[in-house]
């Protein structure tokens, strides 16, 4: 594997100063002090060559204690096998092979819906073939960059897939899913989870917890492995634990308008906060201990001697490369703050979107098309968080937002927009007025907070530092010399202070 390009470089510049340098001083010790100096053409100057070692090491310096910070130090020892080679000549072969099979030695039947499919599959598989050789590779190497550009492909049809059901009629696009699976179109109940809420019904005899047994779903090992999943992608318990309890705030405030929405209170903040999402938390932050903490070195199959090690190389394939370590800092400015609120809300926006959509496109909970779409977005996820957190804290290196980061973005906004269109009734329901008020309250506290922590704080905070050095500024005109008199105001004292105020202020 490769090394960073700023690494290199930085090195590469500290030698080739250090070669000049080396060169003008022996050339000095030659001739002497007096004499003209000639040095290697190319070279800067001795003084010159001095002044840029030091500005290139303090470079280098600055940006090994960034990458010390935040990422983990990696260890490969550059073997390039068969699995790592591009192929794309022999995936050019393999296609062209296949179109040639189909065109000359297949007969075309004269089904038109069985072509129309098979040709939308084709154009689809193709298109994948090229964006797995050709596509630029994303933040994540493991377990082979191919996965990653495969995901992204895949990600790019969905949001097309999206944009020609947003623009077909309700009906159509209802009716269009049936192609995709013959059962659906049809309107689906929903189902209730509230009702009775009681932990013990002492008036079942049989089964007293029948309560508690009937929301042992599917739901409950999906919301473990979801957290768990999505702990993964933050890498933060505190947004985590955020976006949790506001999602369940979100269902109390939208169970008028989807009945799937109505819990009862402890199926709300025991089975779902602290047992089912808090322990997928909890097991989540444990792995990114373990990540963080694992030494990240990589050999060549073939370089290990032992079969054991072989067997851990293979295991360790399906883990990261390196570690990144997320240090989110929402307060430390503005930027960030509105950034980190941003991630909480499409994150709560795409949580709501897997209930509403297959609300207006009549899909059962437990259909294959909504397990892959989860699967999805735990595929797509992580890749995204990822880039977004370098946008976030590295603007001057990763100038524009990734691509899958954009794509995943797009996908979030049109799905609410096919919300919004196939069932405008639905969301527009009013929402109670208790309700309404206490996100009124809690938008006017974060909008108060921000207000006061990014302009009325910082505001007051310069006004007091530069009233301190008006009064700090006439004590050190009038401080007496050693001799016992007094300076007379210079120029520059009179415009910027004096010397002992101008040392502050740089420090």
């Amino acid at each position: 594997m490769t090394k960073p390009e700023s690494r290199k470089s930085g090195v590469a510049a500290v030698n080739a100063t250090g070669k000049c340098a080396t060169s003008a001083s022996a050339a000095a010790a030659e001739l002497g002090d007096d004499d003209n100096v000639s040095v290697e053409p190319g070279c800067p100057s001795p003084s010159t060559s001095t002044h840029i070692r030091a500005n290139v090491m303090k470079q280098t310096s600055r940006e090994s204690m960034y990458r010390r910070n935040t990422e983990c130090e990696v260890y490969d020892d550059g073997t390039n096998t068969f699995f790592w080679r591009a192929h794309t000549v022999t995936v050019l072969f393999i296609l062209t092979c296949v179109l040639v099979y189909v065109t000359l030695l297949e007969e075309t039947p004269q089904d038109t819906t069985y072509n129309t499919k098979r040709g939308i599959v084709a154009s689809i598989l193709v298109f994948l073939c090229f964006g797995v050789t050709q596509a630029k590779d994303g933040p994540f190497t493991r377990p082979h960059p191919a996965y990653w550009r495969f995901w992204l492909c895949v990600t790019v049809v969905y949001e097309l897939f999206l944009i020609f059901i947003l623009f077909q009629t309700v009906h159509d696009g209802r009716q269009f899913m049936k192609y995709i699976d013959p059962k659906l179109g049809v309107a689906l109940p929903e189902r209730d989870y509230g009702g009775n809420c009681l932990l013990y019904d002492p008036g079942n005899t049989t089964d007293p917890f029948h309560n508690i047994w009937d929301k042992m779903d599917g739901f409950v090992p999906a919301h473990f492995l979801g957290w768990y999943i999505k702990t993964l992608m933050i890498r933060d318990w505190w947004m985590c634990m955020i976006i949790s309890v506001m999602f369940e705030f979100l269902e109390y405030s939208l169970e008028h308008q989807l009945p799937n929405f109505s819990e009862c209170w402890w199926d709300h903040w025991i089975m779902d906060v602290l047992v089912c999402n808090g322990l997928g938390i909890y097991c989540g932050m444990k792995a990114l201990a373990w990540l963080s903490m694992k030494p990240y070195q990589w050999q060549g199959l073939w370089n290990i001697p032992t079969y054991k090690g072989k067997i851990k190389r293979i295991a360790f394939q399906f883990t990261p490369y390196s570690w990144v370590k997320f240090e989110w800092k929402p307060a430390s400015n503005l930027r960030r703050w509105l950034a980190v609120l941003g991630i909480i809300f499409m994150f709560l926006l795409a949580e709501l979107n897997t209930f509403y959509l297959k609300f207006v496109l009549w899909m059962p909970p437990e259909h294959y098309l909504v397990l892959l779409r989860l699967v999805f977005f735990v595929n797509v996820g992580g890749v995204a968080m990822r880039e977004i957190y370098d946008f976030m804290d590295d603007p001057k290196f990763h100038k524009k937002l990734g691509q899958q980061a954009w794509l995943v973005a797009a996908i979030t906004v049109t799905e609410f927009l096919i919300v919004v269109k196939y069932d405008p009734n639905t969301i527009m329901l009013p929402i109670p007025f208790v309700v309404a008020q206490c996100w009124f309250l809690g938008i006017l506290l974060i909008f108060t907070w921000t207000l006061w922590r990014f302009f009325i704080r910082d505001i007051t905070l310069r006004y007091k530092e530069t009233r301190q050095r008006k009064q700090e500024a006439p004590a050190d005109r009038d401080r007496p010399l050693g001799n016992g008199s007094t300076a007379a105001p210079s120029g520059r004292s009179k415009l910027n202070g004096g010397c002992e105020t101008v040392r502050q202020r740089k420090s």
